[in-house]
């Protein structure tokens, strides 16, 4: 694994003098933990350098998707690369933020954070001099590695992605502050429950769907009620409606062709585009095109002026913070 390679390298060397196993769990069946600490060289250093040292030293083994690694117990620097929002939910603001030259960033999160452009070098994410990198699904093993030379670095499975709360939880426990998630959670899902009263008033059994635009291409990709960044929020925890073509995918996202618009059923229809923003004069004329077609005019959603563009950004995220704004929005749409 690269991690040991990386702690060979002198990760833990400062703090050679011994390791002392501890017992603080923090919430993970699959989480061990150890301190490696420094003893005090005068006995006039008191139990407060002692203290200090513990804290500075300490590690422990946890396991990810890859197997098991050594992390800081407190990490300080920190970046959760596409992920940042949930170290925003927690109160932490992440060293760099991920970058994608196709799309962009998540700009609804206003970070003044650096940007570390991922298809690229990793010359950003080097010069920010993370103590922890937690990665999503999706990277293989010899990224994995290249990151893992840089500091020790976790990646969240592919299950707790599926998992809003999970997630959080997750990463909340990496920073060594699971109490912050439990308190983060409770706010969630009061404000989870308001919105799903509001909304079920609203609009009751109408059937809501959430549609990409192509921006090269003009194709559509429709979310199905398993994608994770719409169908735990507004299908299991608000309780809205999926038309039946969302609720039989097995994909997260599908392109649909033309022919199965009407398929669709839809009596809300939320539309994003796939890169830059609505206002961009491209993707103004690219809807304006697509709108004034036949097949679109003939939508009953359409007719009765229920389609919605939004903004892409925190619409293409399941995070806590884009899933206040995406409720925010839907009262605004829908209940107001």
């Amino acid at each position: 694994m690269a991690w040991t390679g990386y702690l060979k390298k002198g990760w833990m060397t400062v703090f050679a003098a011994a390791i002392v196993l501890s017992g603080c769990g923090a919430g993970n069946d699959n989480t061990s933990e150890s301190a490696t600490t420094q003893p005090p060289t005068e006995e006039s250093s008191g139990a407060a350098n002692k203290a200090e040292n513990e804290s500075t030293a300490a590690t422990r083994i946890v396991k990810d998707a890859f197997g098991e690694l050594e992390i800081p117990t407190n990490p300080k620097r920190v970046t959760a690369l596409y992920r940042e929002d949930y170290l925003v939910a927690l109160g932490v603001t992440p060293v760099v933020q991920y970058y994608n030259p196709m799309w962009g960033k998540q700009d609804y999160l206003q970070l003044e954070a650096p940007l570390f452009d991922v298809t690229g070098s990793i010359e950003a994410l080097v010069v920010a001099e993370p103590d922890l990198i937690i990665e999503v699904g999706g990277i293989d093993e010899a990224q994995y590695e290249k990151y893992s030379k840089i500091a020790p670095t976790y990646r969240l499975s592919d299950e707790v992605l599926a998992d809003t709360r999970q997630t959080l939880s997750v990463i909340a426990d990496l920073m060594g502050i699971p109490e912050k998630a439990e308190k983060v959670l409770s706010d969630y899902d009061n404000r989870i429950s308001e919105v799903k009263s509001k909304l079920g008033v609203a609009v009751g059994d109408e059937k809501i769907v959430v549609l990409r635009m192509n921006v090269a291409d003009q194709s559509i990709n429709i979310f199905g009620a398993k994608n994770i960044f719409v169908g735990q929020l507004l299908y299991q925890d608000l309780g809205l409606k999926a038309p039946a073509y969302a609720e039989a995918m097995t994909e997260g996202n599908m392109v649909l062709s033309q022919e199965a618009l009407p398929e669709l059923d839809a009596d809300h229809i939320i539309l994003l585009p796939s890169n830059g923003t609505w206002d961009d004069e491209g993707n103004t004329a690219a809807l304006k095109e697509m709108l004034d077609s036949p097949i679109w005019k003939s939508l009953e959603a359409v007719k009765q002026g229920h389609i919605y563009p939004v903004e892409r950004s925190y619409w293409q995220t399941g995070a806590i913070t884009s899933n206040y704004k995406k409720m925010d929005e839907l009262l605004k749409l829908l209940a107001s």
